[in-house]
């Protein structure tokens, strides 16, 4: 713990180096609101602050910059809940407002919502698989041997498969087909193998039975697929290229970005800073993480990635606010 004079020098030297990213003196922290003190005073207290390793200085007659340490502090000592400017509220609002469609697009606009809001990478995990049932099925011919398959979902989400029509299909059949699927499947579980009883049209029970075939395949896929807004800012971010090629590597893991942000979550933290990601190539890097629900259970997880020199509380307030209107879009179906 440090007292209230070290604590608010350590605050003016974190709030001005996140703002301008050049190392900060005793004279401008003197003139920071809350510290009430010489500049004599400042020099001792932050020669001691980089002695207890809460600030370094990059070189001789420089200026200090927090310390790993120092934003942790910073971080775990916010004087106040962040809040989300006004027009960046009102901007995700509007977003809300007219999200609609599948759920996998408004998770990756989300993404690109949450890294223009930020200007940081941002990174949403969908939501795992749940119990799914089905909403309705509809068969569409493409052309006289071709149909798709088009089922949605009560997660909001739509499959698509194509099939082959069997000889002699004409369009009829092919609209009787859609009908008789849907109302022996409609509110079954998306993967239970519901009897649907035969028509007596051999060639309307056979594409019946293709398009049974065509639902027993679930698309593969992650089950916890990743959507990346903003990549682009790490070369922004930091200016040794070989930090931002590092950083983007990991970013195109999938797997190791998923299985990061769980780690961070399950140890109960909403910032990771430095190496508290546990992983080396972002030794640099900050994650601000925060997890979304759907009917109040959590599905999944939104952040934001850059920088350790990130405005945090801008990051906390912007992933709290789109994490919070995204568990109620999704909520609402």
């Amino acid at each position: 713990m440090l007292d209230e004079r070290k604590a608010a020098i350590l605050r003016a030297v974190v709030e001005e180096y996140i703002e301008t990213g050049q190392p900060v003196g005793s004279g401008h922290v003197a003139r920071a609101p809350g510290v009430d003190v010489s500049s004599a005073t400042v020099r001792n207290e932050m020669g001691a602050l980089e002695t207890e390793g809460f600030l370094r200085q990059p070189h001789t007659s420089a200026g200090r910059v927090p310390t790993e340490k120092g934003y942790r502090f910073f971080v775990d000592h916010l004087r106040r809940p962040a809040r989300l400017a006004t027009s960046s509220a009102e901007e995700v609002r509007a977003f809300f407002a007219r999200a609609h469609g599948e759920v996998e697009q408004m998770l990756s606009e989300t993404s690109r919502l949450l890294s223009d809001l930020t200007r940081l990478t941002s990174v949403v995990v969908a939501p795992a698989p749940l119990v799914t049932t089905i909403r309705s099925v509809q068969l569409v011919g493409l052309s006289t041997t071709a149909a798709v398959l088009v089922a949605v979902l009560s997660d909001g989400s739509v499959e698509k498969h194509t099939i082959d029509l069997p000889a002699g299909v004409g369009d009829e059949r092919v609209a009787t087909a859609s009908i008789h699927l849907t109302a022996h499947l409609s509110g079954t579980a998306r993967d239970a193998r519901p009897a649907v009883p035969a028509t007596g049209d051999a060639a309307l029970d056979a594409l019946v039975d293709q398009a049974l075939g065509a639902l027993a395949h679930r698309p593969t896929g992650d089950p916890e697929h990743l959507y990346v807004g903003g990549a682009a800012r790490m070369a922004q971010a930091f200016d040794a290229i070989e930090t931002v090629r590092e950083v983007l590597g990991i970013l195109e893991q999938q797997y190791v970005v998923v299985s990061l942000i769980r780690d961070v979550i399950d140890r109960g933290l909403q910032v990771a800073i430095g190496t508290e990601t546990g992983m080396a190539p972002l030794a640099e890097c900050a994650l601000v993480v925060s997890p979304y629900e759907v009917e109040g259970e959590r599905a999944g997880t939104i952040g934001v990635l850059g920088p350790t020199r990130m405005n945090y509380p801008q990051a906390l307030a912007a992933v709290a606010v789109v994490g919070h209107r995204l568990s109620d879009r999704l909520t609402e179906g």
